[in-house]
């Protein structure tokens, strides 16, 4: 019988027709009630032949649960199980009950309200005092007032958010941040054990005065003669204690035995007004001052706070003319005439003008040289203080072998020939850069960069004597060619046949190793027989600058030519360098 029933869905299913009472003969089941509705509608819940679809139909129905997958929130966003069924298990009956699980052991962690504190106590907090039983899990409260709005003491007026200042561990233990983020009035000091009732008079929170004498007024000592901004001396950790910043809060520092002395001794009326303070020493020593006003009103320069009659003149910071050297120990009244209404003289010509032994030619600036240290000490630093540098013997030359008239009007020329033109022994002929040759070490210790000159020291030339070259001290006279200085040289072994241009063949490595290339360096190249011959066999004659000898073949063979002249003068016509009793082919047609 159950396999007829099965054959007959599976036939009626596969021949396209559908029948709502051979689906319900299969069903396992009733559906709970909330289902029931649903019940004649498999494809509400189901999907042929594809289980892993009814999580996404159960879904479609229960909104709240998808949004809280998607949402990972709530108890179901949370699981791990992604398969209504697994949980939920449908076709147990109407009264069947598809959502159950252990209260006793539940995890609420997996929940938006993890259980902390008091509430994880069972045997204080039930499940129902928070999840009433007509409604579903998910619509118990999260906020503490919901739950304990019956509790409170502040009977609103600190609002709802009770987790301000209460926790779950202990509703009496309160901890509240009074920070400024929090409050416009941070809690320090003895402020902190403060009861709130102290301040927060009828449990009002708001419009409470924040300045320190809306609760200390009775306490002001000062009777309003300071001002009601008590915070600049006072603070909330002792009372007592006084913790103003006189140096820092104020343009008048206490120094030395201002410290000790009393506020009310300087501040006789009240302050923040418009009347101030006087910060003068005369304001209050006026009656101390023996110098009877002669000194002026600025006892500062002399006296301090530590002790008024040990006076300290600290005359490098106080004036324009530190003392220095000798002048330490010089006495004031040496420099500072009686009653002092002249002004001091700060150059050195106005004390020292009758110990001037340079009568006056090197200027005023007497300090330019000498030092209160010790008055017959140069200390004229000539390369540091002038465009100048004395360097070798210079170093030890007077100063007045050079700066013969008045220092200040006299303008030397720092060239050398300005003062050592009588020493030229070059009369001018090397011109006035007398440094490029010597140096201030030693006159005569003189060296030239040959290389800088039109002939540079190549060769053998850099270990000759000057002297075998330049005859005079007058240099510019001395000629740059080969033969010039060695026209003896030629006369034993060229004999001037190859000219005067040595260089085109010799170098001054040596002498005696020459190269010249006949083919390239001339318009006659070497070839056949002429390879063989000695240069004298053509260059027989003494010639000028260069070797001139004829190119033409009867320059050299008109005696060799047994035609006397017939046949004309182009000997190559016929004959060949190789050979010249071979005559080349096709030269005897050429001839007829």
């Amino acid at each position: 019988m159950l396999l007829r029933l099965i054959f007959l869905t599976l036939s009626l299913t596969f021949s396209g027709v559908t029948l709502g009472a051979g689906e319900t003969a299969l069903m396992p089941g009733e559906v709970i009630e909330g289902h029931a509705k649903l019940e004649a509608e498999c494809k509400e819940c189901h999907v042929r032949f594809d289980k892993e679809a009814q999580t996404g139909l159960c879904s479609d129905c229960h909104k709240d649960v998808k949004a809280d997958i998607a949402n990972r929130k709530g108890f179901h966003g949370k699981l791990d199980e992604k398969e209504c069924r697994v949980c939920h298990t449908e076709h147990k009956g109407r009264n069947a009950k598809i959502v159950v699980f252990d209260t006793s052991n539940f995890d609420h962690a997996k929940t938006d309200f993890p259980l902390l504190g008091a509430h994880q106590k069972q045997e204080k907090v039930k499940c129902k005092d928070c999840h009433e039983v007509k409604k579903k899990y998910r619509e118990a409260p999260s906020v503490c007032n919901s739950c304990h709005h019956k509790d409170d003491k502040h009977k609103g007026g600190l609002g709802t958010d009770c987790k301000s200042c209460h926790n779950e561990r202990d509703w009496k233990e309160t901890k509240f941040d009074h920070s400024l983020e929090k409050t416009r009035f941070a809690l320090g000091g003895k402020h902190v054990d403060v009861k709130c009732g102290k301040c927060h008079i009828d449990s009002r929170y708001k419009g409470i005065a924040h300045e320190c004498v809306a609760c200390h007024l009775k306490s002001d000592k000062h009777k309003g003669l300071y001002g009601k901004k008590c915070e600049t001396c006072h603070t909330d950790k002792d009372w007592k204690k006084i913790d103003f910043n006189h140096n820092l809060e104020t343009k008048f520092k206490l120094l030395g035995k201002h410290v000790l002395a009393k506020c009310v001794s300087c501040h006789k009326t009240p302050l923040f007004t418009k009347v101030k303070t006087p910060n003068t020493c005369v304001a209050c020593h006026r009656k101390d001052d023996v110098h009877k006003g002669g000194l002026g009103d600025k006892c500062a320069t002399c006296h301090n706070e530590e002790k008024w009659k040990s006076a300290q003149f600290d005359h490098d910071k106080s004036t324009k003319f530190p003392l220095l050297g000798k002048h330490v120990t010089t006495k004031c009244d040496a420099c500072h005439k009686p009653e002092l209404k002249e002004k001091i003289a700060t150059v050195c010509v106005g004390c020292h003008l009758s110990k001037d032994k340079h009568k006056g030619d090197f200027g005023t600036k007497c300090e330019s040289c000498h030092k209160e240290k010790d008055w017959k000490e140069i200390s004229f630093d000539h390369e540091r203080d002038t465009k100048y540098s004395l360097k070798g013997k210079h170093e030890k030359v007077k100063c007045t072998a050079c700066h013969t008239g008045k220092l200040y009007q006299q303008k030397l020329k720092l060239d050398c020939i300005s003062c050592h033109k009588k020493d030229d022994v070059h009369k001018e002929k090397l011109g006035k850069r007398c440094d490029s040759c010597h140096n201030e070490k030693g006159w005569k210790d003189a060296k030239i960069d040959h290389g800088r000159t039109h002939f540079p020291l190549l060769g053998l030339h850099v270990k000759v004597e000057c002297k075998k070259c330049h005859q005079t001290q007058i240099f510019s006279d001395t000629p740059s060619d080969c033969f010039a200085c060695h026209k003896k040289d030629d006369a034993g072994v060229h004999k001037r046949r190859l000219g005067t241009k040595c260089e085109l063949c010799h170098n001054a490595r040596s002498w005696k190793a020459w190269d010249f290339n006949h083919d390239k360096r001339t318009q006659f190249k070497l070839d056949g027989g002429h390879k063989k011959l000695d240069c004298y066999a053509c260059h027989k004659k003494e010639v000028g600058d260069r070797a001139l000898v004829p190119r033409s073949c009867v320059g050299c063979h008109e005696n060799d030519d047994v035609h006397q002249g017939k046949f004309g003068q182009q000997c190559e016509r016929c004959h060949s360098t190789s050979n010249f009793r071979s005559i080349l082919i096709g030269a005897e047609s050429q001839r007829r």
